[in-house]
């Protein structure tokens, strides 16, 4: 019979034993050694059984076995051991305590998902395992974070396969009550929660959940509520699931609900409240809206309320194509706010203006999520070095006039969390040398260019080590295969070749990751017999374990999936290549130490970073990539292979596969195979292990979320937190009235005449030419502009690369056409086809950057012939 109603009943622990309970809802034990050594010691078969979640442990451990426990002084020693540490890291000083300078009394981080670990399984893929390690890593560096995102009910779907290959998806109904998770409660003891108002005088309501990531809380909001109607429980069922208007209002729950959160729980804990906002991609931008309309009924004006916000906001975004953006039709937004929705305080219009694409090539009719992101954050970043290019080429229309390469949109490179995903016998392996503080530091913290104690573990070890990983991840492997065999229907004698799946002492190729059509999953396929010949090759052969989700409203990821299940189901093969379904975060950290090889091959410039690859390079497995994302920054042939790409203008799709899977069965064949299994004197593949331990000597601290979230931290929180002490009502107001004065104005400003000393179209390297410049100032005066001289060298097309930009001097009062001489030195510090320009740009104290309004004025045509401007 079925339960009509659902509840947890928790165990009551035994007082010795009560520290299990802090521990067990701290999810610093997801990367913690030996916590999670604590709780297997509780019982290993119920830890097994609960999926390794302690939670899940505590309620099922039988009360004799806990009565037993309370009286063991061993483990009852390694209890306290273990609380004391994590009392110890909560509240000890760490390196954010040790810097110098104001930095941020708070910082509030905003996602659509967050991966922290399989046992709170509220992520999707590479976003929100990004998200999940930028808290852990900030939990280590003692960086004051707020997460904030939403509890989906049935967070992402569950992946089977039907006999035929097809991907079938299931939802399982989670209950907060069994989750690492805990209600924010007001001092009443009744539930914390926050309100959106909606169309139709009704209301969205949410509770709030704290999940404590290490040092790190997280708030997680949940509309399945009673309170609430059907509709809108149902907002947070499913993560990116529903129509559009379904995404809307989880979008707004998480921005304009989540600032409410942070709000509260300040209030309840006496956090300090953020002075920076980051906003991980567009999802949540409308807590922008939310601190607009704080600061509005605090006095200010829209447009000041703007700059205030703007000056405390970091966007970042991980999106390479216009496609992944979420974008609304612009009357569903009008509808959810105003008067009879959300923020009725705030003009519609004005809302709609942030979002709207009122730029060349844009949809007018489209609110776009990313845009609004970008218009309400003075701090943009992408998440690789190429990453940020793309991403300037991608919204260089909100900046016209500007060379995409002056967009405000730089790039901090991901990072991953090495606690995570380092596998415990890579670690122990590592402590051996140096001991187990400075491991743990060297992975947590980072801060090393190279970690050279790495020259010191003998070949044999490493060896030794790769072949053991390669083992377990075998016999993973075949455990996870069976099962999915069985969910397809096959019966247990048709089981037997799995004995056989896969050869632990045969080179090991992974390839896990989403499965949309950039990330070509079946690119492998592309000359079957050939790939058949390296599968079965009778000296040096290999293994591919192949993993991913297609999102479930995409067919043709569906087919892909499907396209390669049906080879690895082919007799000959299969004993050589599988797929395994529900990839995730406990598969993950199997199949990254167990591989010997890193695959991927998006399509150039699609991936916006690829972090999979650095977590299989922290256990000593070599990358096998198109130059794209975090590989195009940091490849060297020491660290593995990079694919040749065929991205030129006029190679047509089919013909680029063509070109690239050829180039990949080439280095297999010619190159990696050959280095795999060849041995030198000592019986080892000397040059293999070598790159191995380059690998990880040189790469291993690149790839750190540490060094990732210090990056932020020096590079964008701290300039934004300056920025938002700086922006107090009246320097708000005058920074909104004076942009307002220099857009009315800049229709009047020109340069209206140029000339050097330069006689000649010649000249020699280390001269110094004299610049003067008229320009036209308008209404405006020489304290609101910069005038720059723009010189560097100049390619075929006369465009100035790598420019040099140098400030001009104004040199008396303006002449009777109310012109204004500027003046200064050009130097001529490059060698041949030299040029150089000249710009006006407005200036002011609380800009970021002379970019940031978007307007510029040049020379006109006539005036660049005139001025001969090129120098050759």
């Amino acid at each position: 019979m079925k339960a009509i109603r659902r509840l947890t009943v928790r165990p009551v622990l035994p007082d010795p034993l009560r520290p299990l309970s802090d521990l067990a809802r701290n999810l610093r034990w997801s990367w913690h050694p030996e916590t999670r050594d604590l709780f297997q010691s509780v019982d290993p078969e119920c830890w097994t059984a609960s999926g390794r979640d302690p939670v899940r442990l505590l309620g099922t451990v039988p009360p004799a076995r806990l009565a037993e426990l309370a009286e063991d002084r061993r483990f009852l020693r390694r209890l306290t051991a273990v609380a004391d540490d994590l009392d110890h890291y909560m509240s000890g000083d760490r390196w954010y305590q040790a810097q110098s300078g104001r930095l941020p009394a708070a910082v509030a981080y905003f996602s659509p998902e967050f991966g922290i670990t399989a046992a709170l399984p509220q992520y999707s893929g590479g976003l929100g395992i990004l998200a999940g390690d930028h808290l852990k890593a900030a939990s280590d560096l003692g960086v004051p974070l707020v997460g904030v995102g939403l509890l989906y009910r049935h967070g992402y779907f569950r992946q089977s396969l039907s006999r035929d290959g097809w991907q079938q998806e299931h939802y399982p109904v989670l209950d907060p009550h069994e989750l690492p998770l805990a209600p924010l409660k007001e001092p009443d003891g009744t539930p914390a929660h926050v309100a959106l108002a909606l169309p139709g005088g009704r209301e969205l309501r949410a509770r709030v959940w704290l999940a404590q990531v290490g040092r790190v809380p997280l708030l997680l909001l949940d509309s399945d509520v009673e309170e609430n109607d059907p509709g809108e429980r149902g907002v947070t069922d499913r993560l990116y699931g529903g129509g559009s208007e379904h995404r809307l209002l989880q979008e707004m729950l998480l921005g304009i609900g989540g600032v409410r959160a942070v709000r509260t729980y300040c209030r309840l804990t006496g956090h300090a409240a953020p002075e920076v906002f980051h906003t991980n991609e567009g999802h949540a931008g409308f807590l922008g809206l939310e601190r607009i309309a704080e600061l509005c009924d605090e006095g200010l004006e829209f447009g000041a309320a703007l700059e205030a916000v703007r000056a405390g906001t970091v966007f970042t975004t991980h999106t390479p194509v216009p496609a992944g953006i979420d974008r609304f039709d612009r009357e569903l937004v009008a509808r959810h706010f105003g008067p009879d929705s959300e923020l009725p305080r705030i003009d519609v219009e004005r809302v709609l203006r942030l979002g709207m694409e009122t730029y060349p090539g844009g949809e007018p009719n489209l609110f776009n999520m990313a845009v609004m992101g970008l218009r309400l954050a003075q701090r943009a970043n992408g998440v690789s070095l190429l990453h940020g290019g793309v991403s300037r080429g991608m919204f260089a229309g909100l900046w016209p006039g500007f060379d995409a390469e002056e967009v405000p949109i730089t790039s901090v490179t991901n990072g991953v969390h090495a606690p995570t995903w380092v596998a415990p016998e890579v670690f122990r392996l590592g402590a051996r040398k140096i001991g187990v503080q400075r491991a743990e530091d060297a992975l947590a913290v980072g801060g090393s260019d190279r970690w050279d104690s790495v020259a010191d573990i003998p070949d044999q070890d490493i060896w030794e080590l790769r072949r053991t990983l390669r083992a377990q991840l075998v016999e993973e492997v075949r455990e996870r295969l069976r099962a999915s065999w069985r969910q397809r229907g096959a019966g247990t004698a048709e089981l037997g070749w799995i004995d056989d799946a896969l050869d632990p002492d045969v080179l090991t190729i992974g390839f896990a990751r989403r499965v949309p059509s950039y990330k070509r999953l079946t690119l492998m396929l592309r000359d079957r017999d050939r790939l058949m010949e390296l599968l079965l090759h009778p000296e040096r052969p290999i293994q591919i374990v192949v993993a991913g989700k297609a999102h479930p409203a995409d067919d043709g990821g569906k087919r892909l999936v499907q396209e390669l299940v049906r080879f690895a189901d082919d007799p000959r093969v299969r004993h050589r290549i599988v797929f395994l379904p529900d990839y995730g975060m406990a598969m993950a950290q199997k199949l990254y130490p167990g591989c010997d090889i890193w695959l991927n091959n998006p399509l150039r410039p699609l991936e916006a970073c690829g972090t999979s690859g650095m977590k299989a390079a922290l256990n000593g497995c070599l990358n096998l990539s198109v130059l794209d994302g975090w590989w195009d920054e940091w490849y060297q042939p020491d660290f593995g292979w990079a694919i040749p790409t065929a991205d030129g203008a006029g190679t047509d799709p089919d013909r680029r596969d063509a070109i690239e899977a050829n180039a990949l069965y080439d280095l297999l064949e010619q190159r990696i195979t050959p280095r795999f299994y060849e041995r030198g004197a000592s019986g080892l593949p000397d040059r293999w292990l070598e790159m191995v331990r380059r690998t990880l000597s040189l790469l291993g601290p690149k790839v750190l979320a540490g060094r990732m979230v210090r990056e932020y931290v020096e590079r964008l929180y701290a300039p934004a937190a300056e920025a938002h002490r700086a922006m107090d009502p009246d320097s708000a107001r005058g920074l909104a009235e004076w942009k307002a004065r220099v857009r009315a104005a800049w229709p009047g400003v020109s340069v209206d005449h140029v000339e050097t000393s330069a006689a000649t179209a010649a000249a020699e390297l280390g001269a110094t030419l004299a610049l003067r410049v008229r320009v036209r100032l308008g209404d405006l005066a020489p304290e609101d502009v910069e005038v720059q001289a723009v010189s560097g060298r100049v390619d075929s097309e006369d465009r100035i690369t790598d420019p040099a930009k140098v400030p001009l001097k104004p040199v008396g009062g303006p002449d009777l056409e109310g012109r204004w001489v500027y003046e200064g030195p050009l130097a001529l510090d490059r060698t041949g086809p030299f040029g150089y320009t000249v710009r006006v740009l407005p200036a002011h104290r609380l800009l970021a950057s002379g970019v940031e309004t978007g307007l510029v004025a040049v020379p006109s045509g006539d005036l660049v012939e005139a001025a001969g401007l090129l120098m050759r």
